[in-house]
């Protein structure tokens, strides 16, 4: 069941750190700025970009980005909300999707490791970029939290929609246990910590196979 503390939290989303435009050619110039602001993010690994290059890149005037930001901050959190709202998209689809081929838990365990395992690589090097604004940014860090908050419901829930198959009666527990495993797995994996380390795939394939194994044991294991 939701915490109902979490209603009362703030959202990150566009329309919270920009001014919206009401027309079609508006909403395309601001769509541009956006773009233009994730690409030199992700090209550069940091936000060491400048406001002349957004205007250049999406060919928009400085004008109107000032417009609709009133700072260089709230254009990229702007960018890293536009990244948290395709998350959330990817990752329902990537859980209906799960859940509706996988009958038992031997079944889902391993294919949800492996896709969400892809979502999160993905994502990843915006992911990276927002967990850094996120160590000193409680506009960014909050809605961060409700982000991996929202994640961890709905893979619990998916887990105890096979509860039956569980050992021992710490069901929530297990479920929550075990998706804490697999995140925080995959995330060292990844990078995808505040500190910037580089990435290794090198074993990928092999890491998530072991782990989707990993936990299924420990959810069918004897307490």
């Amino acid at each position: 069941m939701p915490r109902s503390t979490k209603a009362a939290e703030p959202m990150l989303v566009p329309e919270s750190v920009s001014r919206q435009p009401q027309q079609g050619r508006s909403k395309a110039s601001l769509g541009r700025m956006l773009a233009a602001a994730e690409k030199l993010m992700l090209e550069r690994g940091n936000e060491e970009f400048t406001l002349q290059e957004v205007s250049k890149g999406g060919k928009v005037s400085i004008g109107s980005i000032y417009l609709r930001f009133e700072s260089k901050d709230n254009l990229v959190r702007a960018v890293i909300a536009n990244e948290l709202e395709r998350i959330a998209a990817d990752e329902a689809t990537m859980m209906a999707e799960v859940v509706a081929a996988s009958a038992d838990l031997a079944a889902f365990m391993p294919r949800y490791v492996e896709s969400y395992a892809e979502v999160l690589r993905q994502h990843a090097p915006l992911l990276r970029l927002s967990m850094q604004r996120a160590s000193f940014d409680p506009l960014v860090s909050e809605p961060g939290k409700q982000r991996a908050f929202r994640s961890e419901e709905a893979a619990v829930a998916a887990m105890l929609g096979y509860r039956a198959e569980f050992c021992g009666n710490r069901h929530e527990q297990k479920a929550k246990a075990a998706f804490h495993i697999i995140f925080a797995t995959l995330a060292r994996q990844l990078s995808l910590g505040s500190t910037g380390e580089s990435a290794s795939l090198r074993d990928w394939a092999e890491l998530k196979a072991e782990l989707g194994r990993m936990c299924l044991t420990y959810l069918k294991q004897a307490e």
